[in-house]
């Protein structure tokens, strides 16, 4: 526990994951910790602290970075809103946590810190310039822009799930209809199949022409939302995340056709469609590079 260090947070609505870090991203200790349910404030700080305390008994850490799953204020204090956790709006959990641990503390998006971590130590190393969506219980997205994470001018941009797809579709917990999120979550998938998407992989994989079909109509879906994307960013690269991603062969295909179809060569050249590198890890590696990042002084 003597090397210098921080603690990288990934809060999620089913799992906390927590890691500490050296500088240059070596994982020194790792766990994972259900998210308490009802997911209250107060019993996820209690679950946060009991890992911190895990991962640093001795209250050496330099920082602590956490993802959570919605927007913070722009100085990294504030919980703003988490649509998919009850009881999450305007939640000091910076301050909270400082409290407990006397360590000091960032908070950003949880997308937002997969993409710092894609950049950090995974696919978008190879770019100054890309969009991550990570598909998972919703969806999420990070923009990547000269080698830097967008966030516009309040701290809130990049909620890449939110974009409408369809102006009288399902409605959605951030109050608009038919957001991308209500057709390419694991929430839409089993609202629209009665599936979980890991069944509808090994479907496809087995040959069934139902699931490989969905994955085809799936993939389709994915690249109209992209499309929109496209001609507004003109990235370098697009990356696929989140659990989702590991139906990615069947979908991907489908994806690309619907790009090229929708979006002109010279709003998509040379644009790479990648699978994310770092897994279900990148959003607790990018908030501990975000605590190296903003809170420790070189």
């Amino acid at each position: 526990m003597n090397a210098e260090a921080v603690i990288g947070i990934d809060l999620g609505g089913s799992a906390i994951k927590a890691g500490r870090f050296s500088h240059q991203g070596h994982c020194l200790q790792a766990l994972t910790l259900p998210t308490p349910q009802p997911t209250s404030p107060e019993a996820v700080l209690a679950v946060m602290v009991d890992a911190i305390a895990q991962l640093d008994p001795d209250r050496t850490a330099l920082a602590i970075g956490v993802g959570t799953p919605g927007p913070s204020d722009p100085q990294g204090r504030v919980a703003r809103i988490a649509i998919n956790l009850e009881g999450w709006r305007n939640i000091p959990l910076a301050d909270w946590l400082e409290e407990k641990t006397g360590i000091p503390t960032v908070l950003e998006n949880d997308a937002n810190c997969a993409g710092i971590g894609e950049l950090w130590l995974g696919a978008g190393q190879a770019f100054q310039s890309f969009i991550l969506l990570t598909l998972g219980t919703g969806v999420g997205g990070a923009i990547i822009l000269n080698g830097q994470l967008f966030v516009g001018q309040d701290g809130t941009a990049g909620e890449l799930g939110l974009i409408t797809c369809n102006p009288e579709g399902p409605p959605c917990n951030s109050g608009n209809n038919g957001s991308l999120e209500q057709y390419v979550s694991i929430r839409a998938i089993r609202r629209q199949m009665g599936a979980e998407p890991e069944e509808l992989g090994k479907r496809a994989t087995q040959g069934d022409l139902e699931a490989i079909a969905f994955w085809q109509h799936y993939g389709k879906t994915l690249g109209a939302g992209l499309a929109s994307l496209l001609y507004v960013l003109t990235p370098q690269a697009v990356l696929i995340g989140g659990g989702i991603c590991e139906s990615a062969p069947y979908f991907l295909p489908a994806l690309q056709a619907e790009i090229d179809r929708r979006v002109l060569p010279t709003s998509r050249l040379g644009l790479q469609i990648l699978k994310a590198s770092l897994g279900n890890q990148a959003g607790m590696v990018g908030a501990a590079r975000l605590a190296w990042q903003k809170r420790v002084k070189p």
